[in-house]
């Protein structure tokens, strides 16, 4: 059998580091500052794009999200990965998937982008990735006493290519229905005319891009809730190696590109609100390390024949429906005039969740 290069050391590391290049280079093309790759906030667009949510600066179908899923199900189905497969507790994961989305929005990011944005200089990243840490440690903790969401079983395998399939479809509407120069809508879907949502690459690299990572990270396992974890419980530094490379990548690339400028303050898409940086990704941090992976993991998972990564992932989806309907995200000027309150349900929901699903001795 072939050893597989990627899962190894140096097949993480270099698997970081492509990810490191490519996301300064998005962000060089046309996407938001500190932004090339959002898993958290380009989901939020994709809910925009078809109408989960009106919030007009963030409406846009991008196909990193699409490459992603697709990139995964191309290497799975190459290296006789593809494994469809569905476990328990669905709604959970879906409602776990809301909350995940909107922890993420009050921070103004996914662990990826609380990376991207340390590496161009935004030093409210910090806040940030400490609320990861602690909310993954939290989950640890669950983790340790018996949480469990259930086993997995093998199910039919057109049932794997369901979550694809809606990827490749979301791909073609945005190819029938384009944006039309200076218009907010097609007959279809819902375009930004200006703000982060207006801001991106070129359709045929951005969807290369996430294909080419899709497909490396489906082989490497590449997860940043997976590496922090495996840090708390195993002291195991292999997936940290290549979260690690990221980091270093990014941070060279944007000085390459002059995208690096250091500081807490006029930082793009983000806010200086220390306690709620931190707290958006305590909730997010927890939210992911009950659901089994960060939302970039999902995204790989789904694309593999994992049905409950997809229904996280369509969980987040319509978390950031509620998150801007209903006044729960951030912006650069502050949390959302419900934020606040939304992180400390959110909190009570998922430490019930944490609590109450534990095996019993």
């Amino acid at each position: 059998m072939t050893k597989n290069f990627f899962a190894t050391r140096t097949g993480i590391i270099a698997v970081g580091a492509v990810i490191g290049i490519l996301a300064p280079l998005l962000q060089k093309l046309g996407n938001p500052g500190n932004m090339g790759i959002c898993v958290a906030c380009f989901e939020r667009d994709i809910s925009g794009a078809l109408g989960f949510h009106r919030a007009a600066v963030v409406q846009y179908m991008r196909p990193e999200i699409i490459g992603f899923v697709l990139g995964s199900l191309g290497a799975a189905l190459a290296f006789r990965d593809f494994r469809p497969r569905t476990g328990s507790a669905p709604f959970v994961r879906f409602v776990l998937g809301i909350f995940a989305m909107i922890g993420a929005l009050v921070f103004l990011g996914c662990p990826w982008r609380a990376l991207l944005r340390l590496a161009g200089g935004d030093l409210n990243a910090i806040l940030g990735l400490a609320g990861l840490i602690s909310g993954i440690w939290l989950g640890t903790l669950f983790l340790k006493n018996g949480y469990n969401l259930g086993r997995t079983q093998k199910t039919h395998f057109a049932a794997g290519l369901v979550m694809p399939l809606v990827m490749l479809g979301f791909f073609i509407l945005m190819l029938i229905f384009p944006q039309v120069q200076g218009e907010p809508k097609n007959d279809i879907l819902f375009y930004s005319v200006k703000g982060p949502g207006a801001m991106n690459a070129p359709l045929l690299v951005a969807i290369a891009a996430g294909l080419a990572i899709g497909f490396l990270a489906q082989r490497s396992r590449f997860c940043t809730m997976g590496a922090l974890r495996d840090l708390l419980l195993f002291r195991q530094i292999h997936l940290l190696s290549g979260v690690i490379a990221l980091l270093v990548t990014a941070g060279i690339t944007n000085a390459v590109f002059g995208q690096f400028t250091m500081g807490f303050e006029k930082q793009p898409v983000a806010h200086t609100l220390h306690i709620w940086n931190f707290a958006g990704m305590l909730l997010a941090g927890l939210a992911f390390a009950l659901a089994g992976g960060c939302p970039g993991r999902q995204l790989f998972l789904a694309g593999e024949g994992d049905g409950d990564a997809a229904v996280f992932v369509f969980g987040m989806i319509v978390g950031a429906g509620f998150a801007h309907n209903f006044g729960l995200a951030s912006s650069p000027a502050g949390v959302g005039p419900h934020g606040i309150a939304a992180v400390v349900v959110g909190l009570t929901v998922c430490l019930s969740i944490g609590f109450f699903m534990r095996k019993q001795n």
